[in-house]
């Protein structure tokens, strides 16, 4: 029998970060040489929001560039990872009764190749991704992803891929290394929520109301905080929990990553 895969979130921050080697890629590249090889991934990316849930079903999905503004080098680069339409399908099942699109359009985003152009850049490991269901609150997102848990015993590793801050609007770009006090205070205590299993103050984060002020400025959208709801809801019980590349850059991008489950190289 194969061992649980472990199950990642990982703050993907910056799209330049796919390209070279800086602190965020050394680290994914450190956390990937212990892991055991996947059969196939099941990313969720923050960048993929639907009205409805939808998982990519094509066995070649594209490399989507969904961004401006950057170097013409990124809007060339390629992740041609194939997909697994046999894994779309077993996703579509164990979220039923959930209606599940089985996708033909979207492909693969940068939340997604940015990483794993790091994690495995060979591209040789399947990949699909699962949107977000941008009409729905973070119980239901919960509730959804623990009927992925099954995937972990099946060769699957599962990828969640946003940032526990992201607030673009108070960025500060001249300053990579620096921290805004409240997005410190957010980060640290999302952290600590974490390591105590604590799912509901979790789930009260991604749409926090003005009596949490560092949480309005660290989520003021969901879309990039959801993604850690995911790999949170995939623990089991008291399943080691670890933590790395912790920090935050240019004022307001939380880069944490989060690993659920032990690490067992084979």
């Amino acid at each position: 029998m194969k061992p649980r895969l472990p199950a990642l979130f990982i703050g993907h921050g910056n799209p330049m970060n796919a390209l070279g080697e800086n602190a965020n890629s050394l680290a994914w590249k450190t956390l990937a040489a212990d892991l055991p090889r996947p059969r196939v991934i099941l990313a969720i990316s923050a960048h993929w929001v639907t009205a409805g849930v939808a998982v990519t079903a094509m066995s070649q999905p594209e490399t989507i560039h969904d961004f401006y503004g950057f170097p013409r080098r990124l809007a060339e680069f390629r992740y041609p990872a194939p997909g697994d339409p046999e894994l779309a399908r077993r996703v579509a099942s164990l979220l039923t009764p959930t209606a599940v699109t089985l996708d033909s359009e979207w492909g693969l985003d940068h939340g997604t190749w940015s990483v794993l152009a790091h994690l495995y850049p060979e591209a040789d490991i399947p990949v699909v991704q699962l949107s977000l269901n941008g009409r729905e609150g973070a119980a239901w997102h919960l509730e959804l992803a623990r009927r992925l848990r099954p995937l972990r015993d099946e060769g699957v590793l599962i990828l969640g891929s946003g940032n526990v801050v992201h607030n673009l609007g108070r960025m500060d770009w001249d300053r990579p290394d620096f921290a805004h006090d409240w997005a410190s205070r957010f980060n640290d205590a999302t952290r600590k929520t974490l390591e105590a299993g604590d799912l509901g103050t979790l789930a009260i984060y991604a749409f926090p109301d003005d009596s949490l002020p560092d949480a309005r400025l660290a989520v003021p959208t969901p879309e990039h905080y959801l993604p850690l709801l995911y790999i949170a809801a995939l623990r089991d019980g008291n399943e080691p929990l670890s933590f790395f590349n912790d920090r935050i850059e240019y004022g307001a991008i939380g880069m944490m990553g989060v690993k659920v489950g032990e690490t067992r190289p084979g």
